[in-house]
């Protein structure tokens, strides 16, 4: 049998030889010889639990704390046998009728009770679920209270976080419906016919699930351009076996969630009009993509070009389709800037200026519907 079995507190963790030394003859509580047996008890008990646990003892409220407490104390030191609420006096106003109704027989359970507490010099949010139960003495009197305790801020903020990912989530899916439905319906009302408004609608809705794949990889957060437009071009560089017919040159730039479905919807159309009137509709014709950027965060333009060339002469169209809606009014609304079509007889050029400043920020209202 070891010394410290013998000696009270028994145990041998560190606060239990904490207790041991402190030299208590300065607190309310006096030398640990003159404690009475409920406090010798209650002490023992509190100090071999495994459990954050500090007993508050007596009207001065002086305080004694196992090891599992001491974390949650953080860089609050020398507090041993100090007053509970001068240790918590950030949240005095808070846990004083607490203490009050425990000491007056009332036992009180708590889950995630929000404090912002100065453990570490500063104040900073955290959440506790406890219990302050009263410890009773021999003859029935309240003589001191346990606030058994852990802390939860984290699991806090997890559910907070999940709350809003799943917000986020709901949101996105509705914007996403909206948008489907949009394409739909404009699909339908300018096609020509219902295999016409079929394959197109199956198209667009392709482009549509291609720049989603890419968003769900970066967590919906900004994609880089050169994965949105080689996925949006994907079946037409696939079918350029020779090279040449399409090419793309670009920096690396990072754009939005919402400006990524924009330009992949943007260049799907123009790809599919190119196929069936423009550059891709003749063995002879190309298609050059490209974009230039200012320096980031600045007004100076980012520039991006369609520009066709080797396909039949180009007319201007006698009325704009959804998909020249679309270019024209979504790109302009989601980049902050505008676009411009040239109808050159030489082959159809489309351009489109925003500035640096505009790129891969937040977008506008994920309420947004396609341009009717």
């Amino acid at each position: 049998m070891t010394a410290s079995d013998v000696a009270f507190p028994h145990g041998d963790s560190d606060m239990a030889r904490a207790v041991r030394s402190f030299d208590w003859r300065a607190t309310p509580l006096g030398p640990i010889a003159g404690w009475p047996p409920t406090l010798r008890i209650t002490v023992d008990m509190m100090l071999n639990s495994a459990f954050p646990k500090c007993l508050v003892w007596g009207p001065d409220c002086t305080a004694i704390y196992n090891d599992a407490f001491r974390p949650i104390l953080g860089k609050k030191s020398n507090t041993l046998g100090c007053s509970f609420l001068d240790i918590w006096s950030e949240v005095r106003d808070e846990i004083t009728p607490i203490l009050d109704r425990a000491f007056a027989g009332q036992a009180t359970f708590i889950e995630d009770f929000p404090l912002v507490i100065e453990r570490n010099g500063y104040p900073e949010p955290a959440n506790f679920t406890f219990c302050y139960s009263p410890v009773y003495d021999e003859l029935g009197r309240v003589c001191g209270v346990m606030d058994t305790v852990i802390e939860t801020t984290g699991k806090v903020d997890a559910l907070r976080n999940v709350e809003l990912v799943n917000s986020e989530l709901q949101h996105r899916m509705k914007n996403m419906l909206a948008m489907i439905v949009g394409i739909t319906n404009q699909t339908f009302r300018s096609a020509d016919t219902k295999d016409d408004a079929h394959n197109m609608l199956i198209g667009r809705l392709h482009a549509l699930d291609s720049a989603q794949s890419i968003l769900l990889n970066a967590r919906w957060q900004a994609a880089q351009i050169h994965h949105v437009v080689n996925e949006a071009l994907r079946p037409h560089a696939a079918g350029d076996a020779a090279g040449g017919r399409l090419t793309i040159e670009g920096p690396p730039l990072h754009l939005s969630a919402r400006q990524s479905l924009a330009l992949s919807l943007a260049l799907h159309e123009l790809a599919t009009n190119a196929v069936k009137y423009g550059a891709f509709s003749t063995s002879s014709g190309a298609v050059k993509l490209g974009w230039s950027e200012g320096a980031a965060g600045t007004d100076e333009p980012f520039r991006l070009y369609w520009q066709e060339s080797g396909g039949p002469p180009v007319r201007p169209p006698q009325r704009k389709g959804f998909g020249s809606r679309l270019i024209e009014r979504a790109l302009s609304a989601d980049f902050g800037g505008h676009v411009e079509v040239a109808y050159d007889p030489a082959g159809i050029r489309v351009e489109l200026m925003s500035p640096m400043a505009r790129l891969g920020v937040t977008e506008p209202s994920l309420d947004e519907m396609p341009p009717s």
